[in-house]
């Protein structure tokens, strides 16, 4: 029974995205929004509702180390999994947007207060509060630096006009949509378990891997459709956003139901290749790296980082 619903739900998955490409890009188009300010706000907080869950449940049944390592892994897979899927399945990316100048110091900026926050080994409310307000300053950043002019194709414009702007409808696809990817996420990473589970492989493994991908599924997914469509700002956008409300809104919403107790130097390795992988995304935009060759470096980094995570539990 889990295969069929592996497959069904990574189609759920998979439409879910697409109607999410569509209906941002049909609110892009009616207000004169960039596509990059859509996949950094809209999407990008749309697909780490399942981090969001996953943390703050942790937190609140005591499992802190689950909290952060989650928020941790999820940055990482971002990067190294979800934007060198898009650097390796797009056929050409020429972003409208400047990410280095504009967007560098936001993927940068949490991750230093992130680094302060942790020293004393404690995330409590008044620190939850500040991390908010920061994602705060993210969209206000983008309300005044996101005036990049849309680029649609004729036929594209032509079918977004067809069709008299509602809300109302926009509203309702965009929640079918979401809620499409967040439980073909939840369901697809749930059979694969099973799955894995059948072959033999340990609950460990599938725990430390399988969950932390399941988080990360609607980023790749949305980014790849996203990129596949020729939106790259909306791609690399959902990237640099998601990151950014993981460790603001979902950290932050996990300390403000209970304050976070965690020992960072347990996670040092982990840590660092957040860091390593946050660096070479600014150093990706800065010269403009948006290929293949990128894609694959950005894949060294998360095999390292898997060749660690599985040598530590054998």
């Amino acid at each position: 029974m889990d295969y069929p619903i592996f497959i069904i739900s990574l189609a759920a998955l998979i439409y879910g995205a697409d109607l999410l490409i569509a209906q941002s890009e049909k609110i892009a188009l009616k207000f004169g929004i960039s596509e990059y300010v859509i996949g950094a706000t809209l999407i990008a907080v749309g697909t780490s509702l399942p981090e969001m869950a996953a943390s703050i449940a942790a937190n609140y049944n005591g499992k802190a180390d689950i909290a952060v390592a989650n928020v941790i892994g999820s940055n990482i897979l971002n990067i190294t999994l979800v934007l060198a899927s898009v650097f390796l399945m797009a056929k050409k990316i020429e972003p409208l947007r400047d990410f280095f100048y504009k967007d560098s110091s936001w993927a940068l900026f949490p991750l230093f207060i992130f680094l302060l926050m942790g020293m004393d080994k404690e995330f409590d409310r008044f620190d939850a509060v500040l991390l908010i307000a920061l994602m705060s300053a993210y969209v206000l950043f983008l309300k005044n630096n996101g005036s990049e002019v849309l680029e649609l194709e004729e036929d594209e414009i032509k079918e977004l006009e067809k069709s008299p702007f509602s809300w109302m409808r926009v509203c309702a696809v965009l929640t079918v949509g979401f809620i499409l990817v967040i439980v073909g996420a939840d369901f697809t990473i749930e059979s694969a378990s099973n799955i894995a589970r059948s072959l033999g492989v340990s609950e460990w493994v599938i725990g430390i891997i399988m969950v932390s991908l399941g988080t990360s599924l609607p980023e790749l997914i949305v980014s790849i459709v996203a990129s596949i469509k020729g939106k790259a700002d909306m791609a690399i956008g959902n990237i640099i956003g998601s990151n950014m409300a993981n460790i603001t809104i979902v950290l932050g919403s996990a300390a403000l139901v209970k304050p976070i107790d965690i020992d960072m130097s347990k996670y040092s390795f982990d840590i660092a290749t957040m860091i390593v992988a946050t660096i070479m995304l600014v150093f990706i935009t800065a010269n403009k790296m948006y290929g293949k060759p990128a894609g694959i470096s950005l894949l060294i980094v998360l095999l390292i980082f898997l060749k660690h995570t599985l040598s530590t539990i054998v």
